[in-house]
């Protein structure tokens, strides 16, 4: 695809109207490469030379040679740069030298260990010594299980996931005690991805591991390979408590890449919202289409995944084009077939473009891909890069689009493309000490092997009054000094290591032979109902917000009516209907501090604290939204029980010296406080790596007496983004005040002090989000320069006067979060 053609093409529309506010050319680069002290063995080089890989990289040769030390090593280097190379080679080279060692692969999907063995079946069939060394197998929930004693006893390289280590390896080590026994290396490939809840769960998952192989008298090398982000040693240290040594001197080539900021149009002459990012990305997807590419729009929600391709097939269909069958939406919540056939549709090129969330985001093999577009920013700088990085993963020239939405930091970052494009990557945060976390694997560990003292020191300073509180409950039996697990029951059994919940709702349809017949008529819940086939999943926190009856589900591009919720059985039943609107929830929620932790003096003029938290929310209603036209055609009530979350949170509560400051310059305080909240919930993700989906946000008065900015994890025990933020908060009220300073709205603007989309956002058109009231934008910005003390009058301060407000003047709640 000519890239540069494109673009002009693009400049040349008819509706082309300035919308690309930033073209950034990044330059080719040629390879750089070393030779390892010792050479690998002759096999080796010659299946790397059937590749074209007569050398390699420097940070290859530098992983080799520290995994050949024996040293825990992650290596950060960028897309398509060969990091793949860094953990193989070193499994090869065990593999010939010693039979009999053995090395465990997670990666954080199925669908990428699936990939990932295709990769490495093809490496070895290049030497047919390598092959006969090299027994790999990927063991997972797919695995057959007349498959799955020939992989425990046979396979030296056992590739899986996290989940299956923690539920079907782990509580039945016994089975796999030689393996355990003559384990070299583990690799955790993704790493990044290990952060937030996922990244709580698995370093109790992998402390468990090294616990396991202790016992066999084993202690592997962890080799971890990770996209950029600012702290891999911390991350990667965090996860399994040991140091490690940082492979990042890149050495691998580059193409050039055509990286463009794209902003969409004002919707009117004196508007400062714009035209949706969805419908921009579609013209980009199909104008790719056209020049002969394929190209990969990352959404942030499923909606909108379902959303780009609808609209994109509707548009070539009315065009006549061929290119009307060539489009996919691919989401979470597909079937493992499903997407399983979407994949290899792609890299065969039968797809020409998909719409996609960011599980196309990590490394599974989809091809050489010619265009990326970034519908909104993704959350963070470090996922976007590695959602460009998609595009050009060979040396050709290569395009990546980033389709500002409405959202502050999209339009901040806009506004300074320097800053972007020079701004290092966040650092991930994951919390090990997660007490609610804890509790799940401490029982785990005491179900594999007697848990003692010295064990729980690995499991950190919370481990052991966690374990004498289950010990009080009786879900751990104290014999001498060691727990055990009563009972005798795996206790990983329903622990989900990525979701609030540990439980999945089954979407359901009618069969194709019980189409014409009603199914739908009440019973005695059960699991699924007869008649009735699973097309989706979704964990049972999602659900009340996703399929509450008389929602429109989307699925693949067709809309599904939900005639039914059982929260008992957990099934969704769905049946389809052609429709012309989809839904959105409306929630309503509140937060209760219940235990504060820390206080802080860095802000100036304000309290600060950090601290347990009450969090409930409940769907109330749901709005009917027109396709296309995004227009708002009616209301409608749910009724389900609200859900609760007990977490961590940061608030901020303005004295009385801001408060009668703006009450002398005419401003509300509670307006002020309603601004920062919408900016601190999108302006925390440049501090932390999370993203604006982790965390909720409220401003209260009924916590403290007066207008307090909460923000809090949305997850049980937190996962550390708010007290990242607590940490940070002078740097996250600076970016704050940039925001709200830069952007050239008169009074305000979903641009910056607009209520963001805090929730739920994998099931909403992130087009809806622009409903609710504004707040005062001359409010939100002169509380942050009395914050930060840009502005304070100090005389002035010293005479304040409390300004009389109600203490409950003000609790948003219904409309701000979950």
């Amino acid at each position: 695809m000519d890239v540069a053609a494109l673009i002009k093409r693009i400049e040349n529309r008819r509706d082309y109207a300035g919308q690309i506010e930033w073209l950034e050319e990044l330059p080719s680069r040629e390879g750089r490469f070393a030779e390892p002290a010792s050479p690998l063995p002759e096999s080796i080089q010659r299946l790397l030379a059937a590749r074209g890989a007569q050398r390699l990289y420097v940070h290859q040769v530098d992983a080799l040679e520290a995994a050949r030390d024996g040293r825990d090593l992650v290596v950060i280097t960028g897309t398509a740069s060969g990091k793949t190379l860094c953990y193989n080679l070193p499994i090869l080279e065990a593999s010939l030298q010693g039979p009999d060692a053995r090395s465990l692969c997670l990666f954080p999907t199925k669908a990428l260990a699936q990939d990932q063995l295709k990769g490495l079946l093809e490496l070895v069939s290049g030497d047919p010594q390598v092959a006969a060394a090299v027994r790999p197998g990927v063991y997972d929930g797919d695995t057959p299980t007349a498959q799955r004693r020939r992989i425990r006893n046979e396979a030296n390289v056992v590739l899986s996931n996290p989940d299956m280590l923690h539920a079907a390896i782990l509580p039945y080590h016994p089975k796999w005690s030689t393996f355990f026994a003559e384990l070299k290396y583990v690799v955790i490939d993704e790493v990044h991805t290990y952060r937030g809840i996922l990244g709580a769960h698995a370093s109790a998952v992998l402390r468990r591991l090294m616990r396991v192989c202790e016992h066999y008298g084993s202690r592997p090398t962890f080799l971890a390979a990770s996209a950029t982000i600012a702290n891999p040693g911390e991350l990667t240290s965090r996860l399994i408590g040991r140091d490690v040594t940082v492979i990042d001197d890149d050495g691998s080539p580059r193409g050039k890449k055509h990286f463009v900021l794209w902003n969409p149009t004002p919707l009117g002459v004196d508007s400062l919202a714009r035209r949706s990012a969805s419908d921009d990305a579609v013209t980009w997807l199909i104008e790719a289409m056209h020049a002969g590419g394929q190209a990969l729009a990352f959404t942030r929600t499923r909606q909108a995944a379902e959303l780009i391709q609808r609209y994109a097939r509707e548009q070539l269909e009315r065009d006549h084009s061929p290119l009307a069958t060539q489009v996919r939406a691919y989401r979470g919540g597909y079937l493992p077939n499903e997407r399983r056939q979407i994949e290899d549709d792609l890299f065969a090129g039968r797809l020409r473009g998909i719409a996609s969330t960011n599980a196309l985001e990590l490394g599974i093999d989809i091809g050489s891909l010619d265009a990326a577009i970034l519908v909104g920013y993704p959350g963070t700088i470090a996922s976007t890069w590695q959602q460009a990085g998609r595009s050009g993963r060979r040396q050709d020239d290569s395009l990546a689009v980033l389709v500002a939405g409405n959202e502050p930091v999209d339009q901040y970052l806009l506004r300074n493309p320097r800053y972007f494009f020079a701004q290092t990557p966040e650092h991930a945060v994951v919390d090990p000490d997660n007490p609610y976390v804890l509790a799940k694997h401490l029982k785990a560990a005491a179900f594999e092997l007697p848990l003692t003292p010295a064990d729980l020191d690995r499991f950190g300073p919370l481990a052991p009054p966690i374990a004498g509180a289950l010990h009080d409950e009786a879900q751990l039996a104290l014999v001498g000094d060691a727990y055990y697990c009563p009972g005798g029951q795996n206790p990983t059994v329903g622990v989900s290591l990525r979701h609030m919940s540990d439980n999945t709702f089954s979407i359901v349809c009618k069969t194709a032979q019980n189409a014409g017949r009603d199914l739908y008529a009440s019973g005695a819940p059960s699991r699924i109902r007869d008649g009735f086939e699973v097309i989706a999943n979704v964990d049972s926190i999602s659900a009340p917000e996703l399929v509450y009856p008389e929602a429109v589900y989307l699925h693949a591009g067709e809309t599904f009516l939900v005639r039914e919720l059982d929260l008992e059985g957990k099934v969704a039943y769905v049946e389809r209907r052609e429709t012309d609107y989809y839904t959105q929830a409306v929630l309503e929620s509140n937060v209760l501090v219940t235990g504060p932790r820390a206080q802080g003096d860095a802000v100036r003029c304000a309290q600060l604290g950090y601290g347990d938290v009450d969090v409930s929310w409940q769907t109330v209603a749901f709005k009917k939204i027109k396709f296309n036209t995004k227009e708002n055609i009616g209301l409608g009530p749910v009724d389900i029980p609200a859900q609760n979350l007990a977490t961590t949170a940061v608030w901020l509560v303005p004295d009385d010296t801001v408060r009668a400051a703006m009450k002398d310059e005419g401003l509300r305080n509670s307006e002020g406080c309603c601004g920062l909240r919408n900016l601190a919930v999108v302006a925390l993700p440049l501090v932390a790596m999370c993203d604006s989906r982790d965390l909720g946000g409220v401003v209260d008065s009924k916590n403290l007496g007066r207008s307090t900015v909460i923000l809090y994890d949305r997850y049980p025990g937190g996962l550390g983004y708010c007290e990242k933020g607590f940490q940070r908060i002078t740097e996250l009220l600076a970016i704050c005040l940039d925001m709200v300073r830069d952007c050239p709205c008169p009074d305000g603007c979903p641009s910056c002090v607009g209520l963001p989309n805090l929730r739920p956002a994998i099931h909403s058109d992130p087009d809806l989000t622009r409903g609710h009231p504004i707040p005062n934008k001359h409010a939100t910005r002169r509380l942050l320069e009395l914050l930060t003390g840009d502005g304070v009058d100090h005389q002035a301060a010293e005479s304040v006067v409390e300004e009389k407000e109600s203490p409950n003047s003000l609790h948003e709640s219904p409309q701000t979060s979950g």
